[in-house]
């Protein structure tokens, strides 16, 4: 019997100091919900070109990035622009890691003011005339004057649930960022504003 009482007591003492201790983080996180948080899941820089002027572009594209673009390669045949099946067309490269700092510098090009029609659902693009723009970047006389386009993808947590390839799932339309949430995003964090 006194073990038993000896054991109930610690036991609820324990209890008790657990709840103390998740409240006081439930305080602390000020009800947020964790799943609700959006990320920038990604920032793609983009450009188009043919022959000559699609090398300049991957050049452009590795000299701000420091990383090696993928060249795309038409489907379609467009018989004014001289385009047929196979021919590359244009090259992206993905930005995953320091994307904040590169956001950053590339929202400094256009004065860091979006216009609300260049947002859609889960992400928004810009473009630059030319890369000049960029502060911190000088003329590269090999590449000429060039600018590219930009596309910056957010995320909620629980995404990969629709990605992954073992026991994929479905999420619910509460995980596609709005047009509200992202304008909110960035004038929290980049302090941008929009017309």
């Amino acid at each position: 019997m006194v073990i038993n009482k000896m054991t109930t007591q610690k036991f609820e003492s324990i209890v008790e100091n657990k709840k103390t201790e998740k409240n006081a983080h439930q305080s602390n996180l000020g009800n947020q919900n964790l799943m609700r948080k959006i990320k920038i899941e990604k920032i793609v820089l983009s450009v188009g070109g043919l022959a000559e002027n699609l090398e300049k572009g991957v050049k452009l594209l590795s000299f701000i990035t420091k990383r090696k673009p993928a060249k795309m390669k038409s489907r379609k045949r467009i018989p004014t622009l001289n385009v047929r099946p196979g021919l590359e067309v244009g090259a992206v490269v993905t930005i995953r890691k320091n994307k904040e700092e590169l956001l950053n510098k590339l929202l400094a090009a256009v004065d860091n003011i979006l216009k609300k029609k260049q947002i859609s659902e889960n992400n928004f693009s810009f473009g630059i005339k030319e890369y000049l723009e960029i502060p911190g970047i000088e003329y590269q006389r090999d590449i000429g004057i060039m600018g590219f386009d930009i596309t910056v993808v957010f995320k909620r947590a629980g995404r990969r649930v629709k990605l992954k390839k073992i026991k994929r799932g479905k999420i619910s339309k509460k995980q596609i960022i709005t047009k509200e949430e992202i304008i909110k995003f960035m004038e929290d964090n980049f302090h941008t504003g929009f017309e």
